[in-house]
């Protein structure tokens, strides 16, 4: 299997890449197809298109935002297009207006058409959509297609996903010299090769895309990281919907600037971890590091080794193409999707992502960094994801500070040791996958339990 790099990291807006930009995409996608038939079709007066949002879609989707993303990606936006927008004044200006475009213009009322279904989810994936484009004056679907947002920011319509070998679309790793899909085959492609596993994610990338575009690739993908970071620790005011949270990540790094012999680096990374996860709930720009439910982990870690530890270029290319190998493995193997395997699948996957590329950015063997990726991933395995409101604030927001911790905790212990350790990261990444098939749905981002009905109201 094969995904890039420039695929684990994709830039986006929060505060969901399963709930927000999926969703967005998927409108997107289906708005073309629907211009396709119409012009194949006889002249229609009154056509419309609907949306039924299934299983955690449903549940969790206001909270999400995902009507909002739906009526920006069926007006032809991507989140990619939107990251630098004023997203709420956009959706303000399209809300109640038809899809202009080529005729007819087809009637589009989010609050009317998109519907959130809270029966039983779609067989295939918790996060289904159903779209329609209907002539309304004969009460005929003319095209229907169902999408499946399967985590990280990734779709899939229900032809696609019936071919998938992954939790999520791969490219064959047949022209890679180094097509490893697993922990193991990595570390024996290591020992052979004598290279490291940047350096073989390097090669492999080298067969998609030139040097240029690899490195211009990765340099936007750090300074988006890094200005999230620093928006996020500059910003305040109450985050939306509904739960009055105040922003904390300003006043957390004014007090440890304030006295930083007594900071400690828990404190840091907490601070950045969670500017980045401010920004997410407020809807702005992130990075899927590897999804926006955990987008302020690799960020903060990489943040800190920079400004704190003084990292250089070559090491953050180094600390990229590791966590984007780890990132690739586990989502092969496993899935990132909290809708799929709760919290486990996306902080934990990236807290295992941010070691492993710490560990190689201070020099550590290959045998080191899978040691390193797989204590950090074992130790959040059985999370649930349980948002409050279905908001990505309570627990989401602190969880990404806990999962830079135990990140950068993962690598001083692995490089304290030889890399020979109990148990392999495949069989870890094994474990957080039946975890996540036998966790109750309850505890799958839907809402239904947990801290998301532990709020006593006073």
């Amino acid at each position: 299997m094969f995904i890039s790099i420039l695929d684990v990291f994709k830039l986006g807006i929060g505060p969901s890449s399963s709930h927000t930009m999926g969703p967005m995409l998927a409108a997107a996608d289906f708005i073309v197809r629907a211009r396709q038939r119409l012009a194949q079709a006889a002249r229609l007066d009154d056509v419309g298109i609907r949306c039924t949002l299934k299983g955690s879609l449903a549940f969790t989707g206001k909270g999400h935002g995902t009507d909002r993303a739906i009526a920006l990606g069926l007006h032809g936006y991507t989140p990619a297009d939107v990251a630098a927008e004023d997203v709420d004044a956009l959706v303000e200006s399209i809300w109640n207006s038809g899809l202009a475009g080529s005729p007819p213009t087809i009637r589009f009322e989010p609050d009317k058409d998109i519907r959130f279904d809270k029966g039983p989810a779609l067989p295939e994936h918790p996060n289904g959509m159903i779209f329609e484009l209907v002539d309304r004056s004969a009460d005929k679907v003319l095209l229907k297609e169902t999408y499946f947002s399967i985590g990280g920011g990734f779709i899939s319509t229900r032809a696609e996903i019936k071919q998938l070998v992954a939790p999520l679309k791969m490219e064959s790793a047949a022209d890679c010299p180094y097509p490893f899909d697993s922990a193991r085959a990595m570390l024996q492609m290591c020992d052979a090769s004598q290279l490291t596993i940047a350096a073989m994610k390097h090669a492999n990338e080298l067969e998609h895309i030139s040097e240029p575009a690899l490195l211009d690739g990765m340099e936007a993908i750090w300074r988006a990281m890094r200005r999230c970071v620093e928006l996020g620790l500059a910003a305040e005011g109450i985050l939306p919907g509904g739960l009055a949270l105040p922003r904390r990540a300003k006043h957390l790094y004014e007090q440890l600037r304030q006295d930083p012999q007594a900071a400690s680096v828990n404190d840091w990374l907490c601070a950045y971890a969670m500017a980045v996860n401010e920004e997410n709930a407020a809807g702005h720009m992130v990075v899927t590091a590897p999804t926006n439910g955990a987008a302020g982990v690799i960020p903060a870690v990489l943040y800190y080794f920079v400004t704190h530890e003084g990292g250089r270029q070559e090491q953050l290319r180094e600390f990229l193409l590791t966590a984007s190998a780890i990132g690739g493995i586990i989502k092969h193997r496993s899935s990132i999707s909290g809708a799929e395997v709760g919290c486990q699948g996306e902080v934990g996957s990236a807290a295992a992502m941010a070691a492993a590329g710490l560990c190689a950015a201070r020099g550590g063997t290959p045998r080191q960094i899978e040691n390193a990726a797989e204590i950090a991933l074992e130790h959040h395995l059985g999370m649930t994801c349980d948002p409050v409101k279905g908001l990505v604030q309570v627990p989401c927001i602190e969880r990404n500070g806990f999962g830079a911790i135990k990140a950068y905790t993962a690598t001083s212990l692995a490089l304290r040791g030889t890399g020979q350790h109990f148990m392999p990261l495949d069989n870890c990444i094994a474990a957080m996958k039946q975890t996540g098939l036998e966790m109750s749905e309850k505890y799958k981002e839907t809402s239904l339990g947990g801290l998301a009905v532990s709020i006593t109201e006073c």
